[in-house]
């Protein structure tokens, strides 16, 4: 169990979801222990380690703040990172927000996989969890306990004939993540857009990166990827979030009406519990 990182440089184009604006990213080989690291190469090369000590802010995505550079939209690259198994990566990108992409992993694991894997020397170090926290507010709900192995299981509940209650139990072992994760697709409700456009976000959303929710329907002509595309969504998210730890993770996660907020304030919780986790 050595750690990894990816074999070669490769890049990518897209439009930041909530910018609007175009962003070009390039994924660069990084040694052992040295995690996700962004880097602005619009602003000489500034570095922001991926990390729970830099979480600004979460409200429709997962933000990033060091001395006052910020990085947004983050959890989708993160996520297919951990998923694909990779500990160590240099990610440069002109622009304050990631691409979206279409709005899954998908294209992020083809990314990855044209990159291919490349095993280091040193040994694998896992954030095992040894005994369970939890933090709840507003009926949002989210756990972290011990388990062999790391696994979630997630609920939702949306009054929309699409969506509903929805649950899914994700366990993450060989190739499970694009199979099952990677290509379900971030969702939005059409009364959200005119009050996120005011606030000047979602500005670069599409039907192309989203799944656009009417009140009895949906706006996108293409169908659903999977029944249960909401749910294995959410769960998309948290692996992304959780990813902000440093390491990979032992534990299993129930989460319930959880967002980014709840995903962050969990991960805050989790370290600063004495004697909860330890570095294996």
């Amino acid at each position: 169990m050595n750690q990894t990182t990816i074999a070669k440089a490769v890049k990518t184009k897209g439009i930041g979801l909530h910018t609007g604006v175009e962003v070009s990213l390039r994924l660069r080989p990084a040694p052992e222990n040295t995690g996700y690291i962004f880097v602005r190469t619009d602003l000489d090369n500034f570095e922001i380690p991926a990390s729970v000590e830099y979480v600004s802010h979460c409200s429709y995505a997962t933000t990033l703040m060091r001395r006052g550079v910020v990085l947004s939209t983050c959890e989708h690259l993160l996520s297919a990172l951990r998923g694909s198994g990779i500990d160590n990566c240099f990610i440069e990108l002109d622009s304050i927000e990631l691409p979206i992409l279409d709005g899954s992993s998908e294209n992020w694991i083809e990314l990855i996989e044209k990159a291919c894997i490349k095993e280091l020397k040193a040994p694998k170090r896992i954030l095992k969890v040894l005994k369970k926290v939890a933090f709840e507010e507003d009926g949002r709900k989210m756990s972290i306990e011990p388990s062999k192995r790391f696994e979630i299981e997630c609920v939702i509940d949306f009054t929309h004939p699409f969506v509903k209650r929805q649950s899914f139990h994700f366990i993450m072992d060989n190739g499970s993540y694009g199979k099952q994760i990677a290509s379900a697709r971030t969702f939005g409700f059409t009364h959200e857009i005119e009050m996120l456009r005011k606030a000047n976000l979602a500005l670069g959303g599409s039907l192309e990166n989203a799944i656009v929710l009417t009140p009895d329907g949906m706006l996108n002509k293409e169908p659903l990827r999977f029944d249960d595309e909401f749910v294995r969504h959410k769960i998309l998210d948290i692996i992304g979030d959780v990813a902000l730890l440093g390491l990979p993770v032992q534990a299993k996660i129930v989460a319930e009406k959880s967002g980014h907020a709840v995903h962050a304030a969990l991960m805050g919780k989790l370290l600063k519990t004495e004697k909860a986790w330890e570095i294996v």
